[in-house]
């Protein structure tokens, strides 16, 4: 029996990684990666490696095997989800894992923001392939935000379309800590998890952090909608479907739809979860 980490290399999978490091023996452990070069590191510490592409159906023949634990962290690619997913699922359900642990989103079963559709879909296949398995519904990561200060720091503005919305998000070693709780012990099977962080926060409160931090005046913006999709794809370069979807998470946020703080979080992993204004201190620190 492993314990199956798919995604293993993104951002999330490596703090995973780390965490069942401190929990299990290196060899009880299975990255999934795209190619032995991405997995050196996890190699060279007695982990596992298996190569497989979610792309791919035919390279998860043999990724997984009966009793395993697997991680099922889900896709970056927005509308390409679906037969990604499904094929992971089949995958699953074919070795006959004994838990399948899936990265879904907030509320996802009531969720009326685009990108969770693909989450929607992937909870229903992962229920009517009879597996036992965790929802791990994730808020927003701090690094959401953090990790994409410098146009903030240069125009000393927060631009978003949210209006008085507020974001309880974590920290992405929160929701990973999580993860690792529901792979190393027992009793989670067939539940499904909403975690957040346990303060929501405005994106005004988000500025005045920056500001006191930085010690620069920095303001949040709240445009409309279609002006925020304009600057996305012109400023930033965004693609329109992505710019679309990013506009469309605003109005979410907007509507309530990412500031629920059920504590679920910092209950599975024992601690609080971390504060923005961490995030922001350990950014700015480089």
């Amino acid at each position: 029996m492993s314990i199956v980490v798919t995604g293993a290399t993104g951002a999330l999978g490596r703090h995973v990684i780390e965490g069942l490091l401190k929990k299990v023996p290196a060899e009880q452990i299975t990255a999934v990666v795209r190619s032995e070069e991405k997995g050196a590191d996890y190699a060279s510490r007695g982990i596992k490696l298996a190569i497989a592409d979610y792309s791919k159906p035919e390279t998860l023949d043999g990724v997984f095997a009966a009793g395993d634990k697997v991680l099922f962290i889900s896709g970056s690619e927005i509308g390409q989800r679906v037969p990604q997913h499904t094929a992971v699922v089949e995958a699953a359900k074919k070795a006959g894992v004994a838990l399948l642990a899936y990265t879904s989103v907030l509320g996802a079963p009531e969720a009326d923001f685009r990108l969770a559709a693909e989450h929607q879909v992937t909870e229903k296949l992962i229920l009517e392939s009879g597996l036992p398995h965790v929802f791990l519904r994730n808020g927003w990561y701090n690094e959401n935000y953090t990790e994409q200060l410098a146009p903030v720091l240069q125009h000393n503005a927060v631009v978003q379309a949210a209006g008085d919305g507020r974001v309880a998000s974590a920290a992405r070693a929160d929701y990973a800590a999580a993860a690792v709780v529901v792979l190393t012990e027992e009793g989670h099977e067939n539940k499904a998890y909403e975690l957040s962080g346990d303060t929501a926060w405005s994106y005004a409160e988000y500025a005045a952090e920056l500001s006191k931090q930085t010690g620069k005046e920095i303001v949040y913006q709240n445009v409309p909608a279609e002006a925020y999709q304009g600057i996305l794809t012109g400023a930033a370069g965004l693609p329109e479907p992505l710019a679309a979807t990013l506009v469309d998470v605003d109005k979410a946020v907007e509507r309530g739809r990412l500031a629920g703080t059920s504590g679920q979080l910092s209950k599975l992993i024992g601690r609080p979860t971390t504060p923005i204004a961490e995030s922001i201190a350990a950014a700015l620190k480089g």
